[in-house]
């Protein structure tokens, strides 16, 4: 039996207006309920903001928790702070965003490049294989982002009869998708396909277009129910399930059993699976209603 009793996990998310990090933190918080451990949630008022988690990283520190599940706004910014945390022998793991430096005892999270791959194919295949395409971007700092549109683009290769018309920066978030995608509008007249490298920011896209009046197959990552929605109402091809809930918990479910003494993996890696209109019944819920999923299961 371990001596961590009620132990506390800091809990760090890039910001509280993309819904993928609320579901992070909603799962992090029912792994801790469920095994008798309490979150404390460190999130930048500034979306992304890196001055603002490294404050709060000293924060955390100065408070002692017992491990800290950490996903690193910036992929080099941070990382004297991770090495601080490191210094302290406080116990991190890593989820979602890969360090670039320190040590972590796990990292959670799924394979951008290949999913990124699946869901530009699907697209492609339902333009058969023609049309004129826009690429919706993250941070142009986010590792997630970098590696889904270098994935986007290996897909594309396949397409020659595909050509990217523009790509444009939603910074993850769906206001500034919005605003980019209604700026491209007013000047590109054709518009087949949008590939958006998350949920929020294709939705954004999507309000354009129905302010505009055009119509465009979309497709994002992340499987939030608003993208469900969005694929209910016809107005969103497909998404693929990169699932933050999932990881938030899982991450902070690894930080319990390593204090618990537990042997961890080197890396615990979710798998994808594209979202339509056909299967997409399986994820029309909350995410308080979504499962999370069982260690048993996903560590074999």
């Amino acid at each position: 039996m371990t001596a961590f009793r009620n132990p506390v996990i800091a809990v760090f998310t890039k910001n509280s207006t993309n819904p993928a990090y609320a579901a992070a933190r909603l799962g992090a918080d029912r792994a801790a309920q469920r095994l008798g451990a309490r979150t404390v949630h460190y999130v930048p008022r500034q979306p992304d903001n890196v001055e603002e988690q490294l404050a709060l990283i000293e924060q955390a520190l100065a408070q002692r928790p017992d491990a800290m599940v950490l996903v690193p706004v910036h992929p080099t910014a941070i990382n004297a702070s991770i090495r601080r945390i490191n210094a302290a022998g406080i116990p991190v793991v890593g989820y979602i965003n890969r360090f670039t430096a320190g040590d972590c005892v796990t990292y959670v999270g799924s394979e951008d490049y290949p999913l990124a791959v699946s869901i530009a194919s699907h697209l492609c295949g339902q333009l058969a294989g023609h049309g004129e395409i826009v690429l919706v971007e993250g941070p142009r700092d986010s590792i997630t982002s970098v590696e889904r549109v270098r994935g986007f683009h290996a897909a594309l290769k396949l397409y020659p009869g595909i050509r990217v018309v523009a790509s444009i920066c939603g910074d993850y978030q769906r206001e500034p998708a919005r605003r980019a995608m209604a700026q491209l509008l007013n000047s590109t007249p054709r518009v087949d396909g949008i590939l958006a490298a998350n949920d929020i920011m294709a939705v954004g896209a999507i309000d354009a277009l129905e302010a505009a009046g055009r119509k465009s197959l979309t497709v994002g990552v992340n499987a939030i129910p608003e993208a469900i929605a969005e694929i209910k109402r016809g107005r969103m091809l497909a998404t693929v399930d990169f699932d933050a809930m999932k990881m938030g918990c899982l991450a902070t479910e690894a930080a319990i059993r390593h204090l618990r003494g537990e042997a961890l993996p080197p890396e615990i890696i979710l798998p994808v699976q594209i979202v339509d209109r056909a299967n997409c019944a399986g994820w029309d819920k909350p995410f308080e209603r979504r499962e999370c999923l069982r260690w048993e299961d996903v560590v074999k």
